[in-house]
């Protein structure tokens, strides 16, 4: 494939008769050889409207986190008066990082969920895609939304009177499925290098590294990458929907030019990563499915923070797909994914301090 230059984007336009397309993600994502990037309007298949839009017991409203990059964030809460304000967790959705959205059917359909039966605030950002912005930008998006969720603890008059009325913003969790499960592992690992540097007693990177106190993560099936590929890749069948194929093609869209699947942002192990045993982490819930493709990276990744003596959790679900709370939100196994969600929350801010 012909190296790319700077890309432009069409939303929904048809390629001109004189272009070829070189990469085509089911006809969603399209990039011309002069690197124009033409993208579909509607939602994919997996994304019907028979997905409910809204619960019984759930409020959510939709804001603009970002202006300047028109980035927003869709907010939900229980609808019931708590006794007491509610843990907060902050969800990145997935997509390889080339396609997804926040306000997406079955995205949204499971943050309703998520928010109904976790009792918790939460917060679905978005963030740019690739291709026409290459990682690190996604990663960057989720630390800029750390931020604006700063700026929202630290001054309560300019906040948003709806989400602070109901959040705890001393008990802040990062959640992410697939692509958003990346972003969740990079920001924990920024902000566990940084927390490691400051114990040492040298002068820190500053607050835009760790802006808000979180105090776990959620890797939901991360989308993770390397060369060398798994048992699980390989023997992965080409004729499923998400197949190593597509996979390759959302890391040659969205790694920086010419960088392999050992890159940092796609390898957290490889020869350029930044080594974890001196990163302060907090602690981590990694949720794999035994029909996931990308189910040994996701292994893989745990049993190393493990060896490390990182605090890690690692939930696998034999019999589900990648994604299987977002093809179905109202599922038995969805279900049973958020309760442990719920457990991980409750045990991480019974054993840490607020504040």
């Amino acid at each position: 494939m012909p190296s790319m230059p700077a890309v432009s984007a069409a939303t929904g336009a048809a390629p001109p008769p004189t272009k070829v397309v070189v990469e085509d993600i089911y006809g969603f994502l399209r990039v011309l050889d002069d690197g124009t990037v033409l993208r579909s309007a509607a939602e994919p298949a997996f994304c019907p409207t028979t997905f409910p839009d809204s619960h019984p017991s759930v409020q959510w409203k939709e804001a603009v986190y970002d202006k300047a990059k028109n980035l927003r964030v869709r907010m939900y809460r229980p609808a019931a008066a708590p006794a007491g304000k509610l843990p907060v967790l902050v969800h990145f959705h997935g997509g390889g990082f080339c396609l997804g959205s926040c306000t997406w059917a079955n995205v949204h359909a499971f943050c309703l969920r998520l928010a109904a039966e976790a009792g918790a605030v939460v917060l679905s950002a978005g963030y740019r895609l690739a291709p026409e912005h290459r990682l690190p930008a996604a990663v960057d998006d989720g630390a800029g939304f750390l931020r604006w969720l700063r700026e929202q603890s630290a001054n309560p008059a300019a906040a948003d009177a709806w989400l602070a009325e109901a959040a705890d913003f001393g008990r802040v969790f990062i959640t992410g499925d697939s692509a958003g499960g990346t972003i969740a592992h990079h920001l924990a690992a920024r902000a566990g290098l940084a927390a490691a540097v400051t114990k040492r007693g040298e002068p820190g990177p500053g607050p835009d590294v760790d802006p808000v106190t979180v105090r776990g993560y959620v890797l939901l099936m991360p989308f993770f990458g390397g060369v060398r590929r798994t048992r699980s890749e390989a023997e992965c069948p080409a004729e499923v929907l998400l197949n190593l194929d597509l996979f390759d093609r959302f890391w040659r869209l969205s790694l920086p030019a010419g960088a392999t699947r050992d890159h940092p942002a796609a390898n957290p192990f490889g020869p350029d990563s930044p080594g974890l045993a001196a990163a302060d982490l907090r602690p981590v819930l990694v949720v794999a499915g035994g029909l996931d493709m990308m189910r040994d990276r996701a292994v893989d990744y745990a049993e190393r923070l493990a060896a490390m003596g990182k605090p890690v959790e690692l939930a696998e679900f034999a019999g589900e797909p990648h994604g299987f709370y977002t093809l179905d939100p109202g599922s038995e196994a969805t279900g049973e994914l958020i309760g442990l969600v719920r457990r991980f929350v409750r045990s991480c801010c019974a054993a840490a301090p607020k504040g």
